[in-house]
């Protein structure tokens, strides 16, 4: 599902759009994994940014 740019504001920011690489290349290098690590995260955990911070923190430990 691609990201709708013309809806902006805080709903859209407390999501990661998974089906967009510049998203999910920016959340790998956020958090030092890889981009298929953070694929993964997204399929597991779901688009929810907190959870997928939260996550990602506990992956690199």
């Amino acid at each position: 599902m691609a990201d709708n740019k013309s809806k902006r504001g805080g709903a859209d920011r407390r999501q990661v759009a998974g089906g967009e690489g510049y998203e999910v290349n920016y959340f790998a290098r956020k958090h030092g994994i890889s981009k298929q690590q953070a694929e993964d995260l997204i399929k597991r955990v779901g688009n929810d940014r907190d959870k997928l911070n939260a996550a990602a923190e506990k992956l690199k430990k």
